[in-house]
């Protein structure tokens, strides 16, 4: 699955938290387990070893909670939903990377390698679907609840974005 949709994904399972900077932080804990992918700046001998290893696994999740928790406003609840967006990162690999790519989740201390048999490869149209459904349900909060993801990078393009959403769908708006 692409790191947008990973981002898209834990943006949307913060979205019970009201502060912005918290929202980002378990956003970021989607998309943390691919920092092991930056392996392939050293070859793709290097990636083909250490891509699902380094940062897809418990350590890493642990890590990146207590971060995203240290670094919020609301600590226990972003710690909590970070380590939930990490792992649904870690399932979304699982069932969307593609044959044959396993996560190593006790890495880097064990190499056991984790499979599904149902794996579908990365450019399938199971992750395409889900990658659609989750742009359209992450844009069309900004009926219900008056943002997208555009806040990642600023709030004032977040509300130009809101706002062009609710002028053009605004009667599917609940009633405030």
């Amino acid at each position: 699955m692409s790191p947008i949709v990973h981002a898209e994904l834990s943006w949307l399972l913060a979205q019970g938290l009201t502060r912005r900077r918290d929202r980002i932080l378990v956003s970021c804990a989607g998309v943390a387990p691919d920092l092991d992918g930056l392996s392939l700046l050293a070859g793709l001998d290097a990636y083909g070893k250490y891509h699902h290893f380094l940062t897809h696994g418990l350590a890493a999740a642990a890590v990146c909670a207590a971060i995203c928790g240290a670094l919020a406003r609301s600590r226990l609840a972003v710690a909590a939903l970070a380590f939930t967006a990490f792992h649904l990162h870690l399932l979304c690999d699982l069932a969307g990377s593609g044959p044959g790519w396993p996560i190593l989740y006790w890495g880097p201390f064990a190499r056991t390698e984790w499979y599904w048999s149902g794996q579908w490869p990365l450019s399938s149209w199971q992750n395409g679907v889900i990658g659609a459904v989750a742009t359209l349900v992450c844009f069309g909060m900004a009926l219900p609840l008056g943002r997208t993801p555009a806040e990642w990078i600023s709030t004032r393009l977040d509300g130009v974005v809101v706002r062009t959403i609710r002028r053009r769908f605004g009667r599917l708006a609940p009633v405030e």
